[in-house]
């Protein structure tokens, strides 16, 4: 039951889901596209679209933190094993630290950009 979890999790990782455009209804009782032929309404975009979405404010606070502060212990750790190339030590280090491999996985790439940045 894990594997299959983990596999599903790795495919949906590589391959973003793309839906085919929903065909207009024919206006027929039956088939692929039946109903009656409406006009959609144009909605006005909704909060839940943004969901996720940084702003320009939040990012240059969270720029300016990162310059001050620098680095957390664990952050400096996963740097020092990155430049040995111990990627996959790297990323159990992050995923005990943070909880969960999609964390971890993003927490290595966030800091071996840093690192490259520092180059």
């Amino acid at each position: 039951m894990g594997s299959t979890l983990i596999q599903n999790e790795l495919i949906h990782d590589l391959m973003p889901l793309k839906m085919a455009p929903k065909q207009p209804n024919s206006g027929l009782f039956v088939g692929l596209n039946k109903g009656h032929i409406t006009t959609k309404k144009e909605l006005a975009p909704r909060p839940s679209d943004r969901k996720g979405k940084t702003s320009k404010r939040v990012h240059f606070v969270r720029s300016l933190v990162r310059e001050v502060a620098g680095f957390a212990p664990y952050e400096k750790r996963i740097t020092e094993l990155l430049k040995v190339g111990k990627d996959k030590r790297a990323l159990k280090v992050a995923k005990r630290k943070l909880g969960t491999h999609k964390r971890a996985k993003r927490k290595r790439e966030e800091m071996s950009s840093a690192l490259r940045k520092m180059r």
